[in-house]
């Protein structure tokens, strides 16, 4: 599970460039949203690894 992490950003990403193409925007137009993204991504990541520390998962 851990290792496919990279994937959520990656489809979100996708996904929201799709969205901007099919509304005729433009990646410019689309920047905060790459952000919240990659905002999202990174809580997930973090909360992961903090889960696996205080479980010590190995």
């Amino acid at each position: 599970m851990i290792r496919l992490l990279f994937l959520i950003p990656l489809v979100l990403s996708t996904m929201w460039i799709l969205y901007l193409k099919a509304n005729n925007y433009s990646l410019k137009q689309g920047k905060q949203g790459f952000i919240y993204i990659l905002i999202f991504s990174s809580v997930i990541a973090l909360f992961y690894m903090i889960m696996m520390w205080l479980t010590q998962a190995q």
